[in-house]
């Protein structure tokens, strides 16, 4: 208890040193509130180059100024680094790795199991441990725990460990992280209150719950929410559109009662490095203890098929128009970031629809003003180094059918509603476009 009130001390005093594990889209924004509140704070990244674009005051991620990335390093508040020597000089070390899935749709946690084993490497008596990445019940303890203990220090003796899970939304100016309530979980309450303790300096409001299985449980259950509720839409959609009935104005219409309903909106299929991923890990989990998730896996079902049910709306548009379907055609996606105005492709359907469309023989290009290049990933390998062409009117009518998968508020629709040949809209981006016509259709 000594060791937890001298690191209550140093996170009220803002003396500590914090450690974030990962300088992505969770931990990079982390480093910097921290930053901000005064702390002194080592990122830690393996990725060399991202550690190199920060310390020349370069950003790999829009919604994040470099201004402010340099502001702190300059001051020596934050400083990216791949030495993951300097673990040993922290209170509080902060993980925030991907934990996505294996082809089977089963967790993958294999960065969380390396990026354990680094920091059991490196533990130091009275640090703190804190775990954010998305991961099923039970895990922290039954993972995490176990190899940090390698080390020969004890949880809640030697070392505190908690989960406090990330509730990052990239480019959303509403949310940043500091006015985000922060839930934490952690093993014993002498942990809890110490994670709670370092998190009170930078949000708005700490959430402790009795355990980390229960914080873990919370995460996935927010996000199991919303996929289950954009299965509900999607499923709406398609049933409207066969009564004639638009989905977009029945849903502006329903979200005008103020208690017991709230809006959700039809996509091409489901993007982010969360909704796609999340349900599967406590599917998976289920099935472990013998129970079944059959509600979850219908809505993973019902998003998953959504980018072939747009792909076959397209070809029914081009065979209504001109007689042709898609093979031998030329398509344009516009937008392969996973939701509007970031530069963002993890888990995008965008990758699947060129996959779809191609399988069906058409040639696809794509345009986004946030993706100049397709990078690689680990599940579409084969389309990185792919470029967005330009936007011109001659560009647009050079096209067969532009295909729309991601609304960025800074497209000019109007110029695409007057030149496109026909343009198929999965995400109602062109209501209220002056230049309406059978040319464009809803998907």
């Amino acid at each position: 208890m000594a060791e937890g009130n001298s690191l209550i001390d140093q996170f009220e005093s803002r003396d500590a040193v914090v450690g974030i594990i990962g300088l992505g889209y969770v931990g990079l924004p982390l480093s910097l509130t921290f930053a901000a509140q005064g702390f002194d704070v080592i990122g830690f990244d393996i990725d060399e180059d991202k550690v190199r674009k920060l310390l020349n005051g370069e950003t790999y991620i829009r919604h994040l100024p470099p201004e402010k990335t340099s502001e702190f390093i300059a001051a020596e508040k934050f400083s990216p680094t791949s030495d993951f020597n300097l673990l040993r000089e922290v209170s509080a070390i902060i993980i925030c790795v991907p934990t996505p899935l294996t082809k089977n749709r089963e967790p993958d946690l294999s960065y969380v199991e390396s990026t354990a084993q680094v920091v059991a490497s490196h533990l130091q008596p009275g640090q703190l441990v804190v775990f954010e990445s998305t991961t099923y019940p039970g895990s922290s303890i039954k993972v995490l725990k176990p190899i940090l203990e390698s080390s020969g220090l004890v949880s809640g003796k030697d070392f505190y460990l908690a989960y406090s899970p990330e509730r990052e939304d990239p480019g959303n100016k509403d949310f940043v992280t500091a006015g985000i309530p922060k839930i934490v979980g952690g093993d014993g309450e002498v942990a809890r209150d110490v994670a709670c303790t370092l998190y009170d300096q930078i949000v708005v409001q700490t959430v402790p719950v009795s355990s980390m299985d229960v914080a873990e449980a919370v995460k996935l259950t927010e996000n199991i929410f919303r996929s289950v509720n954009i299965a509900l839409v999607n499923e709406l959609k398609t049933v409207f559109a066969k009564m004639g009935v638009d989905i977009w104005e029945v849903i502006e219409a329903a979200k005008t009662k103020p208690f017991g309903y709230m809006p959700f909106y039809p996509g091409p299929g489901l993007g982010g490095h969360c909704i796609p991923i999340d349900p599967f890990y406590l599917t998976w989990w289920a099935r472990q203890v013998g129970e079944e998730t059959r509600f979850i896996e219908l809505a993973g079902e019902i998003n998953t098929a959504m980018p072939e049910k747009v792909v076959d709306t397209l070809e029914a548009a081009l065979l209504e128009k001109s007689g042709q379907k898609i093979s031998g055609t030329k398509v344009l996606l516009l937008g392969v970031a996973y939701k509007k105005n970031v530069d963002d492709t993890r888990e995008s359907p965008a990758f699947v629809l060129i996959k779809l469309l191609e399988a069906r023989g058409a040639t696809v290009d794509f345009y986004d003003p946030y993706i100049p290049e397709i990078l690689p990933t680990r599940e579409h390998a084969d389309l990185s180094g792919r470029r967005s062409v330009d936007w011109s009117a001659e560009a647009l009518a050079d096209f067969d059918a532009v295909l729309i998968c991601t609304d960025h508020d800074n497209v000019d629709y109007q110029m695409l509603a007057q030149h496109a040949q026909l343009v198929v809209d999965s995400r109602n981006a062109m209501t209220g476009v002056a230049e309406t016509s059978d040319r464009i259709v809803k998907a």
